[in-house]
Order: structure tokens, then sequence, then C-alpha cells
């Protein structure tokens, strides 16, 4: 009997049910389907109820929901849209500020460099996911807004790459300026190639192959084939040092302008995939929390570290956005937009908790500091920017009335 309880059979079905939970909170609430589903994670969880711990299977599971999300999401984009020059500067100073808010927050609370400089690192990231999903649930994936937030993400991924590079090896007494300069480089050329050989080479050839007999008699074949080339992606991405998600975004933006007649539709079929994954995906952040590991000795550093996070970020962003030329409603969304950090400061946590470079204390504050910010900008979204009349926008998506 108790093998049973451990069968993957088992803890799927227990965390579609607990998902579809989620969906019923988040249906109470008026809230986005990502706040539901993030709280019932909590409730299940060890936090309260217990009755779900992380396991390998279930971080599993949400790695691949991570990864077919952003697949999801990049049929929406094109890489002149990543590539836009007023993301890079949101993207990097909303990684400069934060790191400069976290590790002068750790100072004054009295840690030692190398804890407030791996603190300053966790909160550079930016999770594209969560954000991604909840203007995908809004419809709002083709304002201006979310693609200042998606591009600048992705730029952010890069940046907040390099910065975990600098930060460990000056940690660790080994700092390089080749070092640095390869995983720059390695990563800025995956991108560029990798998004180019997905549009001009992989794309077309599916093109091609969607008019053959063959695919007349499988036309599920190329569907197979676009989701193998988006996890072969995600490896490639891990490969030189970015998320896995990265990768996963790149081979969506890939298939953008594929128009296919006999087959599958590749969006279509990689939602249904999405639907199911994804939905663990965001249980599972509310999992991976244990907020009994919160003492009243942290809990002050918890959170005064959450406000900095949420607020160098909001500035950090928002701030070059409007002086890029964005409305004042636009630019705001694009701040609270690149606030969630997720599972990306989680990862820059364990790194640091493994390595020895940070407790155990700190780590529970980065993730629960991490859930709060993944938290924040649903909530925002929902009940502030996108409720009711408040700017009205073109035909492209540009706001051309912020409601001053």
């Amino acid at each position: 009997m108790e093998d049973l309880f451990i069968s993957p059979e088992f803890q799927m079905s227990l965390l579609l049910f607990v998902a579809l939970g989620g969906y019923l909170i988040a249906s109470r609430i008026n809230q986005s389907a990502v706040i539901g589903l993030i709280l019932v994670g909590i409730l299940v969880g060890p936090s309260v109820l217990g009755w779900i711990t992380y396991t390998d299977f279930i971080q599993s599971l949400a790695h691949l929901g991570a990864v077919i999300l952003l697949f999801v999401i990049g049929f929406e984009f094109s890489l002149r849209e990543i590539v836009h020059p007023r993301n890079f500067a949101i993207a990097l100073v909303g990684v400069i500020l934060p790191w400069i808010g976290g590790w002068g927050l750790a100072l004054l609370f009295g840690y030692d460099s190398a804890s407030a400089i791996f603190i300053g690192t966790a909160l550079t990231a930016t999770s594209i996911a969560i954000t991604a999903n909840v203007l995908r649930e809004l419809n709002k994936l083709q304002t201006e807004a979310a693609k200042a937030i998606i591009g600048a993400a992705v730029i952010d991924d890069v940046l907040a790459l390099i910065v975990l590079a600098i930060s460990t090896s000056v940690v660790e007494g080994s700092f390089s300026y080749w070092g640095i300069a390869l995983i720059t480089i390695k990563a800025l050329l995956f991108i560029i190639i990798g998004a180019a050989f997905g549009t001009l080479v992989i794309g077309r050839y599916l093109v091609r192959l969607d008019r053959t007999d063959f695919v007349k008699r499988y036309p599920e074949f190329i569907f197979i084939f676009a989701m193998m080339f988006a996890f072969f992606y995600a490896i490639c991405a891990e490969m030189v040092g970015l998320s896995a998600i990265v990768g996963a975004f790149i081979a969506g933006v890939s298939f953008k302008d594929v128009e296919l007649n006999q087959s599958k539709s590749l969006k279509e079929g990689a939602e249904y995939l999405q639907i199911v994954f994804a939905s663990i995906f965001f249980v599972s952040l509310g999992i991976l929390v244990d907020l009994r590991a919160v003492t009243p000795e942290i809990l002050v550093f918890l959170v005064a570290l959450t406000v900095v996070a949420i607020v160098s970020k909001v500035i950090g962003c928002a701030l070059p956005a409007r002086l890029g030329g964005m409305c004042r409603k636009d630019s705001l969304i694009v701040g609270f937009g690149m606030a969630p950090r997720g599972e990306v400061a989680m990862i820059v946590a364990l790194i640091g908790l493994n390595a020895g470079i940070i407790d155990q204390g700190v780590y529970v504050v980065l993730v629960i500091m991490s859930l709060l910010t993944t938290v924040i900008t649903p909530i925002i979204y929902r009940n502030w920017f996108y409720r009711g009349e408040y700017g009205t926008y073109d035909a492209d998506g540009t706001c051309i009335n912020s409601g001053e």
C-alpha cells in the first residue's frame, strides 16, 4: 500500500487535484490562477498540512512546466521585439539597483560581506514565467508593456548570470575578467544564433515538411519535432549557463511565423501540455516554502528585504521605461512585471547554500522573499492596472492615454 502513495501515478493525480483546488481558490478571491495555485501549494505543503513535500519528482515536473510555459509564450514574440535598445536599459538598471539594495541592506543587518554579495545577487533575478503567465491570462501579451517585460527579462537572465559568476568568483577569490567575458559571449551568441537558426532554418524546414505526403499521413510528426526542439534548446541554454526556460522561449520565438496546413497546430498542442505542467510548476512554488522556518530573529530582515526587492526592481525598471518613451502606467506595469524573483532567485539561493556562502537562515529568507515578490505582481495587475478602464491602447498595443 505504501508503494502506491509514492508511485508517479498517485503523485501526478494528487498534484493535479491540488491544482484544481488552486483554480477554485483563485475564482473565489477573484485573483489570477497563479495566486490560487501558489496558495494551495502552501496549504498542502510543509507550511500547513504537510501532505506534499518537494521531492525530486515534483521538482522535475515543475521544471518541465516552466519550460513548456515559456515555449508557449515564445510564440507571441519576435527576436526584434526582444533586442529593442530600451529593453537593455530596463534590464541593466533593473539588475544594478536591486544588487546594491540587497547588498547594502544585508550589511546594515550585520551580515558578512560574502553573504551580502550573494543576497544582492539573488535580488537581481527576474522570473519571466510568472509575469508572462499572468499577462497571458489577461490577454495582454501583445501590449507594448508586455513586450518590454519579456524582452528585458530575457536580457536580465543573461545579466543575472554574469552577476552570479562575478559574485561567486569574488567570494571564492578566483575572479577573472576573461572568465566573465567568456560567459557573456556564450550567452549572447546562444540567444542571437539560436533565434536566427530556429527562425531561418528550422522554421522554414517545418513549413516545407508540412507539404509532404509523410506529414499528411502522420500530422502529429511536426508537433513532436517542435517539442523535441524546445527541450533541445532548453538543454543548450543550460550548457551555456542560462536558465532552461530562456532556451525554450527562444525555441517558441523561432516558430512564431510558422504556418502549417496539414499538421496539428504547434501552439494549440503546446498549450494543452502547458495547462497541465505549468499548473504543477506554480503549485510547487508554494510547496517549496516552509513558513515554519521563519523565526522572529529573521522576520524583520525578511520584511525589509522583500520591500527592497520590490521597490528596487520597480524603480530600476520603470524609470528607464519611462525615459524610453513609455507612459506612466506602462512604465509601472513594466516595473512590477519585473519584480517577481520566483524560482530563479530560489536557485541562486540554493547555489549559495550548497557552496557554504550563506547559511540556512539566509536561504529561508531568500526563498520566502522570492515567493512574496511572485505573489505581489498578479495582485497588483488584477486589482490596479487592469481593473476597469485605466488608460487606452491603440491597435498595436501602445498606451496612448495613461489615465493621468
